[in-house]
């Protein structure tokens, strides 16, 4: 599950909400969160088995220091273990590693991180067969990363820049990301950009995408369109209500259309509940199905347990 159906960002200054203050003092706070979610999971397609899965397991540590005159100096480092749980490598995977300056409500960033374009998006399942749109399936994150967030009083805005690095072992291809959102009466809007050249000497590719999210008290509603130039669309449409002061139902369709002939376009559907402990809010069970159009396969579904700080 990507987000809150397009809640205004937090920019990279400022932390997770939910993490764990360690220490704070002397100018200096230390934060600690994770996500540590098992799940049963039996995939959509053709012949597939169930095993249990893990999504996330990862562990977050930030550190900020108080500059005086409004600035603050920042750092991040997060640790993934999905992949060494599933016996798929040894250790962990360092997903982000950045550090940073922030200036009252803007900061600027650097080093291995996710891009602008990661804070687009609208679907709420926990798994999906397909990418959650169109900058997911170019790419939203690199090693040579330079990042712009701005916070204004209703609206969020962000830049990015990814290096191609050429030559260097951290060599991926250069990335320009843009993404904005505002929010106003209950209403979110939200757009995206991104143009990308995968490889050293490769076309560069554009992706944008727009969004919009309506708040209407007992639901959510929300829909997203993203498209790459001669690759594929991308729609989303999406669901959030409460069952109960713990429980909340989503409901979601995504809708992926090919330009080439040769791809088959397709349709996935899913559905999922999550509760939350009254006592603790960090603490919640899930399930979820899904199914797909495509031919020879079978509905998939899924139910796990997520604790996180």
């Amino acid at each position: 599950m990507k987000k809150l159906l397009l809640a205004v960002a937090v920019s990279v200054a400022a932390g997770s909400a939910s993490a764990a203050t360690i220490y704070e003092g002397k100018g200096l706070t230390y934060k600690l969160n994770g996500d540590l979610q098992v799940q049963f999971r039996k995939d959509v397609g053709d012949d597939q088995h169930a095993d249990i899965e893990f999504d996330d397991l990862e562990i977050k540590n930030y550190v900020s220091y108080d500059l005086g005159d409004d600035m603050k100096a920042f750092g991040r480092v997060d640790f993934g273990f999905k992949d060494a749980a599933e016996d798929k490598q040894d250790g962990s995977d360092l997903e982000e590693a950045y550090v940073g300056l922030a200036f009252g409500n803007t900061s600027i960033s650097f080093g291995k991180q996710n891009f602008a374009s990661d804070e687009f998006g609208i679907e709420e399942a926990y798994e999906l067969e397909s990418d959650e749109d169109r900058f997911d399936g170019m790419g939203t994150d690199g090693d040579d990363t330079i990042r712009l967030d701005v916070e204004l009083e209703n609206a969020y805005i962000a830049a990015s820049y990814e290096l191609d690095a050429e030559g260097e072992s951290s060599e991926n291809g250069e990335y320009f990301d843009l993404f904005a959102s505002t929010e106003f009466a209950g209403l979110t809007l939200a757009a995206a950009y991104q143009n990308a050249t995968p490889a050293i000497g490769a076309d560069d590719i554009d992706t944008w995408g727009v969004s919009a999210a309506y708040d209407a008290d007992f639901a959510t509603f929300a829909v997203d369109y993203s498209t790459t130039d001669n690759v594929a669309d991308q729609y989303n449409i999406a669901t959030v209500f409460s069952v109960a002061e713990t429980t909340k139902v989503a409901i979601g369709v995504v809708d992926t259309d090919f330009d080439d002939e040769a791809e088959e376009d397709f349709t996935e559907w899913y559905a999922n509940v999550t509760y939350k402990f009254p006592t603790q809010k960090n603490v919640s069970l899930f399930a979820e199905i899904a199914d797909t159009d495509q031919d020879d396969a079978d509905m998939g579904y899924l139910a796990g347990m997520r604790v996180k700080f």
